[in-house]
């Protein structure tokens, strides 16, 4: 039974689909750690061009689903209740195996540095325990 399905995920982030990409949280400690899921069903509109006939899921989709676990981990905190995380920068991103349709993605942030607005975030997203992609991320907290 997940932590937060994708209706309780809404009510953290302000992503709605087609881009919100995570399916539920597993595991949560605001502004400290979060462990979410996506399940690449073959459908997904990406798979359609990237590429057709040898569908792999796009490294920097792997890279925002990580953010957006990290985003959930942000928002979570009372006092970022309504607000949004952005993107500061993404730094030492490493692509170790292909992911493909039908997979599972786990998705692991751990932020280990905060500074009022600004948190940087280690993220690692896994298939079956097998790292898929690593990096770290800053996210800034605006209105």
């Amino acid at each position: 039974m997940p932590l937060l399905n994708q209706e309780q995920i809404k009510e953290i982030i302000p992503h709605r689909d087609p881009f919100l990409l995570i399916d539920q949280v597993e595991e949560l400690e605001p502004g400290s750690r979060c462990v979410a899921t996506k399940h690449l069903k073959p459908d997904e509109f990406w798979f359609k061009g990237h590429f057709p006939g040898a569908p792999v899921q796009p490294g920097v989709l792997t890279i925002e689903m990580l953010a957006q676990a990290g985003a959930v981990c942000a928002l979570s905190l009372p006092e970022n209740k309504g607000k949004t995380a952005f993107f500061g920068g993404i730094d030492k991103a490493k692509f170790r195996r292909m992911v493909k349709p039908g997979e599972t993605l786990t998705l692991e942030v751990e932020f280990i540095k905060t500074r009022g607005k600004i948190a940087v975030g280690k993220g690692v997203a896994t298939v079956d325990g097998e790292r898929a992609v690593s990096c770290e991320f800053t996210c800034i907290i605006g209105d």
